[in-house]
């Protein structure tokens, strides 16, 4: 049976409470007036106001080019809690009460300055004891002019484990390549001290990705399998039915390599494939994570094509609806050769996963939406029943379901009712929302309070992210070999082009049913 929080009479706020309480602070919300303040940050942190996870001693500022003022902003962030499900009238006001916005030029100086009066205002009639969060939700282009101009009038500074704090969180894409990310690492780093720079990967905020974790770590019964000695390959996929949005001018620049598979595909490889930390604390789980990374075998230059497939959509039909090729969608070029769908083989030359492939994929107008790694094990060699081959038996295939339907679910043979003997294979699993009754923490709710509390476990490191970048950026500098001779190379609603099978078929293996 498993105890709940419910059959423990313990609230999740407890839970937290017990590891660290956060601290009084105010949160700066620059790009406040874009579309990642108004859907994941204001209701993250209503959240976490909610069920008691902030203090009450904080407040909000908004800030960005457009000319609002308090009153606008708490009026849209009073239209966005409208939708919430823990709708609380009175709470939404006296959460609002705390919320404020200044307009502001960030190559400006003295319009930075004028922010930062503010701030000490507020910091007074709030109690907030001049903690600060610094939420950079703005195109990461402005994030080196920015940080030197806050810099340069005071309003950051570089400090180590110092009372009253300052943490800066940054959004992703952090760099476009190599050179660049260490260019803003550089930047960045000449202003803070790594200890107060939480670079933000959504996917590490998802509890079915930390759960991973305690899966792994705490049953010993799948750990000591958790090696090339059993386990014949690894698969890792995310798809969307989602085409770009209103986001042609970003993605178009960006691409499916860059924006899914620098940071939370190897990320997600990275946790499976992480060596057991020495102890539960942010830096030896961050070493642990990197030394995988740091492992990836590099891409043969002759060998490009069975371990990379790239792919553009289509038109086609998803769920029913047509929608168009990338290539019509609202502001792409109509030559653009930008890939939408990447597949990738990769090898891990260490003693737990040297020969073990690890296949990664992730596209866009896909089936159906899907995050998912399954850890396929290896077949029984030898089949001790009579009119059963080996062959005959399915593989043992361990799911940790990300999105949709979280949960883990593992597959295993039985023998089929009746005098005959047939095998059939079946499931043994569970989903969070059936399992513990409960609503799920989202991503951004729970890395917004890791800010506050100080944790940078859920972050990413400045040494991960030029590691990563490194494996992505020598991939990219050979694409114009990768590029099939026709875009767009699969249809909207499929599961992918044709040659991302070649790289799993060609080594006797195929992907995942969904």
């Amino acid at each position: 049976m498993i105890k709940t929080n419910a059959d423990l009479n313990i609230t999740p706020c407890e839970y937290f409470h017990h590891e660290k309480a956060p601290e009084p602070c105010g949160i700066i919300i620059f790009g406040a007036s874009g579309d990642l303040t108004h859907r994941k940050l204001i209701p993250g942190l209503y959240d976490l106001y909610h069920d008691k996870l902030i203090s009450e001693d904080f407040f909000i500022v908004g800030s960005a080019r457009t000319r609002w003022n308090d009153k606008i902003f708490r009026q849209r962030v009073s239209e966005i809690l409208k939708e919430k499900e823990k709708s609380d009238s009175a709470l939404q006001k006296k959460f609002i009460k705390h919320i404020y916005y200044r307009s502001a030029e960030y190559s400006d100086p003295e319009s930075l300055r004028s922010l930062a009066a503010l701030m000490k205002e507020l910091n007074i009639k709030h109690k907030a004891k001049e903690n600060i969060i610094f939420y950079f939700a703005t195109p990461s282009s402005v994030y080196c002019e920015l940080i030197q101009k806050l810099a340069q009038i005071g309003m950051i500074s570089k400090m180590k484990n110092a009372k009253p704090w300052i943490h800066a969180v940054f959004e992703k894409p952090f760099g476009c390549d190599l050179e660049s990310a260490r260019k803003l690492n550089k930047v960045i780093l000449n202003a803070l001290d790594e200890t107060q720079v939480y670079r933000i990967d959504h996917y590490l905020g998802k509890e079915t990705v930390q759960n991973i974790l305690i899966f792994r770590f705490a049953n010993n019964i799948f750990e000591t399998l958790w090696n090339r000695h059993y386990i014949d390959h690894v698969q890792i996929t995310a798809s969307e039915i989602l085409g770009i949005e209103h986001r042609a001018g970003y993605y178009d620049k960006t691409g499916v390599l860059r924006d899914m598979f620098q940071n939370h595909m190897l990320q997600l490889l990275a946790l499976i494939a992480m060596e057991r930390p020495t102890k539960f604390e942010s830096e030896e789980y961050r070493n642990q994570k990197l030394k995988v990374v740091e492992a990836i075998r590099a891409i043969p230059k002759g060998k490009l094509h069975d371990f990379i497939a790239l792919g553009q959509y289509g038109s086609g039909k998803i769920a029913g609806r047509k929608v168009p090729a990338y290539v019509k969608e609202k502001g792409v070029p109509p030559h653009s050769k930008t890939e939408t769908f990447a597949a990738l083989k990769i090898l891990i030359d260490n003693p737990r996963w040297r020969g073990v492939p690890f296949y990664l994929r992730s596209g866009k107008r896909l089936n159906h939406p899907m995050t998912e790694i399954a850890i396929h094990f290896k077949r029984v060699e030898h089949s001790i029943f009579p009119h059963l081959k080996s062959d005959q038996f399915g593989p043992n295939v361990l799911s940790f379901r990300i999105h949709p339907d979280e949960g883990i679910f593992l597959s295993f043979e039985a023998k089929y009712p009746g005098p005959k003997l047939h095998t059939a294979s079946l499931n043994l699993g569970f989903k969070y929302k059936d399992a513990f009754k409960t609503t799920l923490m989202s991503a951004y709710e729970r890395l917004l309070l890791d800010c506050t509390r100080g944790d940078q476990m859920l972050f990413v490191r400045e040494d991960m992210v030029e590691a990563s970048w490194k494996f992505i950026t020598a991939i990219l500098k050979e694409r114009k070999k990768l590029l099939p001779r026709v875009f767009p190379n699969y249809q909207s609603g499929s599961w992918g082009p044709q040659n991302a099978n070649k790289i799993i078929n060609q080594d006797g293996r195929r992907w995942q049913d969904f």
